[in-house]
């Protein structure tokens, strides 16, 4: 796709949802001891409301992408007992769930004060599904596993995180997902990190690549792992 043009889409869709996942909004009372895994993929509507409401909550999650034809899908029938997505695995309290609305709201209890969006409903719904079909991220394509997952610090309502985010969904590659969005509570300690207040982020601990750019992490990731 011509490179304005991926832009523009991408922008597009982060504005109609109005701005969801763009600022940590909620109160994060404690932060998990082990990472929490999230297996979805990033045309999936209903996804796309879960990482929402992470980007708000500013909490992290592992992030086991299940594109269409590939990723961790045959996991999640293993473990659940069919391909249904988002499904949420906290090993922290040994739950594992379906449903969106089922895991924002056991994530605002579990984790964060209770309050949960008010487009948790149909609306939001509805508005997310049109959006997300208008993007990348729905079916696999051929790709080596890393050893060990890469590490993108991003936040949902960016439009250059959308780009690098899908890329590793259809790759199927295994990413732990730091959120920075406005107000987070890990800017700081991101920006004493890369130099910079400035995201996508890569960081591939198995190549020791660390950059920035939705572009050339596109192009790095296409050039180390797609086969």
């Amino acid at each position: 796709m011509n490179r304005r043009l991926d832009v523009t889409s991408s922008w597009i869709v982060s504005v109609g949802r109005l701005g969801r996942g763009l600022t940590a909004r909620y109160t994060l009372r404690r932060r998990p001891e082990q990472t929490l895994v999230l297996y979805e993929f990033e045309a999936c509507p209903f996804c796309r409301r879960v990482r929402e409401y992470v980007s708000e909550l500013d909490l992290d999650v592992m992030i086991r992408p299940c594109p269409k034809g590939g990723g961790y899908r045959a996991e999640v029938e293993r473990l659940g007992g069919k391909q249904q997505f988002p499904f949420l695995v906290d090993p922290n309290t040994g739950r594992s769930m379906y449903e969106s609305t089922d895991i924002i709201r056991y994530l605002a209890d579990t984790y964060g004060d209770g309050r949960v969006p008010v487009s948790l409903g149909v609306p939001g719904i509805a508005g997310s599904g049109a959006l997300s079909q208008l993007r990348g991220g729905a079916r696999a394509r051929k790709a080596r596993q890393p050893a060990q997952p890469l590490v993108l610090y991003s936040f949902e309502a960016s439009p250059y995180c959308r780009i690098a985010r899908e890329r590793l969904c259809e790759l199927g590659l295994a990413y732990h997902l730091i959120n920075v969005a406005k107000k987070s509570a890990q800017r700081a300690a991101f920006v004493e990190k890369s130099g910079q207040m400035r995201v996508p982020y890569l960081i591939d601990p198995n190549t020791g690549v660390q950059m920035f750019e939705s572009a050339e992490i596109v192009a790095y990731l296409d050039r180390t792992y797609a086969t």
